[in-house]
């Protein structure tokens, strides 16, 4: 009976050496996964960049940027003092506006003058409006052709345009 217990005890010990034994390929493949993954890696990673220095060169050339409406150096901006008026309705709605004119060197004989006579003439003018003529798009596009054209009214067009730099209802 001793016989056959020895042959159990080499059997076992024959086991613990194959789960010891799985280990080490496991290892192996896992380092042989993690090289090919990184090398795939770099591979990919330096044909997109070879695709995209390709299609960069291909890319034509921006355009030059317009030039800009007033550069020339005899063009001349007087900005208005802030401009705060209640609306014809509702009326306890408060508007203030920040604008600026633009016109060339001489065309006015003071500025200050106009841009104080422009002022006055855009307040009286806001206080006729109602809320409902400013709201959108297109109210604020038609209260900034309204304002320009009463500028060049005011100064005989000797005004290029009137600028709205901020408006605020509140």
């Amino acid at each position: 009976m001793a016989s056959k217990a020895a042959p159990a005890d080499k059997g076992g010990k024959s086991d613990d050496k194959k789960g010891g034994g799985l280990i080490l390929p496991l290892a192996i493949l896992t380092l042989l996964a993690a090289g090919t993954g990184g090398g795939l890696g770099i591979q990919l990673a330096s044909s997109v960049e070879k695709v995209v220095s390709e299609k960069a060169k291909e890319k034509p050339p921006e355009p030059d940027s317009p030039p800009l409406t007033y550069s020339s150096p005899d063009t001349v901006m007087e900005p208005l003092k802030p401009i705060v008026a209640n609306l014809a309705a509702p009326s306890k709605t408060f508007i203030r506006i920040e604008a600026s004119i633009i016109f060339k060197t001489g065309a006015l004989a003071d500025p200050k003058i106009a841009a104080a006579q422009i002022r006055d003439d855009i307040m009286g003018y806001l206080r006729t409006l109602s809320l409902s003529q400013l709201e959108g798009p297109s109210g604020l596009l038609h209260l900034r052709e309204d304002l320009d054209e009463r500028a060049r009214l005011r100064t005989e067009g000797h005004i290029d345009e009137l600028i709205i730099e901020t408006l605020v209802v509140q």
